[in-house]
């Protein structure tokens, strides 16, 4: 690799740190004369979402999150009074919580934060954290899940008696969520059997109007903050649904969002050579020929971007896994994307990507600083951070070597600012690919599947349920008398079984089995 092709792929933006190494994932000429038309038509299509047209044609919803870090670029006033009467709003309300003027019945104020939700409403609040949590004014716990299991280990771990100074967002932007609904039903659960009222402890942020937002008000809840509806889960995290908790947290949200708008700014230019995102996308679409043929592996080397990998497999999958494109036709869209952090990965599954199948490209983020304060020799001329950046350049080196092609992602330390600009990059990106080839970014057809899904087959249980008496009955007698599936009945009497319901033979074919009260 020649130094000047090494200087053509390499895009700094000295102004806050950043830069892109594209040398080892080229896009030859070709390629870029080919998807001319795209690469503009895309500009376009960013530069239409931002003045605010319908960029979610299927439920005919702008996509705002990037008005976010910047609302005078919301189309009107209205628009931009629903991003800055919040952020104030919220910012009063965390310095009210931490001088203790916003405090629990039982006084001596609150001391963590305990927040429900799923999907966007958690992953981007649980990545913020991981990356910037360590040294913060309240602590967060989350509910992420409908498992209880998991449930009642995180309330072990507040202890009966934190409740009271624990203070509870519940995150939904239409309040009937059932995972997000489950965990505030269980935490309200908990709070009744200490003794104390659940709506004195607990905060909504959720749509105007929604199942949510009217439990809020019936409960007497502390306050409410709004989700717009133009707001997407996976895009959320610069939204109320962020900004609450990391302003509990003391976190530096100003600077968070200032990151954002930073990298918005830079990739705001309609240059392909000096765009960040876009020479992301392009990278995404010469390594996966248009139509992902290879996963994204992400490979942070910095323990406190852990979840990042964890953060973006949602924000590219959910964004990018479409069935048919914006004109109808089937093509199976989408990128997957796994990861880890590095030098941890190479003890695990970087023997595959050196050695086994070629099907994926790798994305390494590089943190400059190695820690605040001293630090040592951990034998004579080495630190431990020239060990990380040692690993990291080595992978890369051993990766290409192997012809397996990767970009490389630079940011000076991990903070506030820092974490906006990667978040805004790789939002800007999924936005410029998804025109690129066409289809919407900004709809989940198939979660929506899934949770119709869902609905069906907890109705066929709470049938099989009333169905069960003394007398022994078969899946297959039981489906019959409910007009069900068998299968399905087998698979609710099994759960009923597993937890303590009915009493049946686990395990056997669905024809063999019988169960009884």
């Amino acid at each position: 690799m020649s130094f000047d092709h090494y200087s053509a792929s390499l895009l700094r933006y000295p102004e806050f740190g950043f830069s892109l190494d594209t040398s080892l994932l080229p896009v030859d000429s070709e390629q870029l004369a080919a998807l001319d038309p795209m690469i503009t038509r895309a500009f376009e299509d960013m530069k239409a979402l931002e003045s605010g047209a319908i960029a979610n044609p299927d439920e005919q919803r702008m996509v705002g999150h990037y008005w976010l870090r910047c609302p005078e670029l919301a189309p009107n006033e209205e628009l931009r009074r629903a991003i800055t009467a919040p952020l104030r709003a919220l910012k009063d309300f965390a310095e009210q919580v931490h001088t203790g003027r916003i405090a629990p019945p039982s006084g001596g104020g609150f001391r963590r934060v305990l927040l429900i939700g799923i999907g966007g409403s958690a992953l981007g609040p649980q990545f913020v954290n991981d990356a910037l949590g360590e040294h913060a004014r309240l602590p967060i716990l989350f509910f992420d899940n409908t498992d209880p299991a998991g449930i009642d280990r995180t309330l072990a771990s507040i202890g009966r008696e934190g409740l009271a100074s624990t203070l509870v967002l519940v995150v939904s932007k239409s309040g009937g969520t059932p995972e997000t609904r489950n965990g505030m039903v269980e935490a309200k659960a908990a709070y009744d059997a200490a003794g104390l009222d659940f709506g004195k402890h607990a905060v909504a942020i959720t749509g105007e109007g929604s199942k949510l937002d009217a439990f809020a008000d019936e409960h007497g809840f502390i306050t409410r903050f709004p989700m717009e509806d133009w707001v997407g889960g996976r895009t959320s995290v610069m939204s109320t649904v962020g900004l609450v908790p990391a302003a509990l947290q003391g976190l530096d949200i100003d600077r968070f969002l200032a990151g954002a708008a930073a990298m918005d700014a830079e990739t705001r230019k309609p240059d392909a050579a000096t765009n960040a995102a876009m020479r992301l996308a392009l990278c995404w679409h010469a390594a996966g020929n248009g139509c992902g043929e290879k996963d994204m592996v992400v490979l942070p080397y910095k323990d406190s971007l852990v979840l990042f990998s964890k953060y973006l497999q949602q924000l590219v999958m959910e964004s990018l896994g479409k069935e048919k494109d914006l004109d109808g036709n089937v093509v199976n869209q989408g990128i997957a994307v796994y990861g880890n952090k590095g030098s941890t990965d190479q003890h695990a599954y970087v023997q595959q990507l050196r050695d086994g199948v070629a099907n994926f490209f790798a994305t390494f983020i590089e943190v400059r600083k190695g820690r605040d304060g001293d630090t040592i020799e951990v034998e004579p001329g080495s630190t431990s951070a020239d060990y990380l950046q040692g690993f990291l350049r080595g992978t890369r080196k051993a990766l290409h070597d192997s012809g397996r092609p990767s970009v490389t992602i630079s940011i000076p330390e991990v903070d506030a600012f820092q974490v906006g600009v990667l978040i805004a990059l790789f939002e800007r990106a999924v936005s410029f690919y998804a025109s690129l080839v066409n289809i919407n970014a900004y709809h989940q057809p198939g979660v929506e599947a899934g949770k119709k899904a869902a609905a069906a087959f907890l109705e066929t249980l709470h049938a099989v349920r009333s169905r069960i008496t003394a007398d022994p009955k078969t899946a297959a007698d039981i489906a019959y008398e409910i007009d069900a599936d068998t299968e399905d009945v087998y698979h609710c009497l099994n759960h009923l079984t597993a937890n303590g319901e009915a009493q049946g033979a686990l395990g056997k074919e669905p024809k063999e089995d019988t169960f009884s009260l």
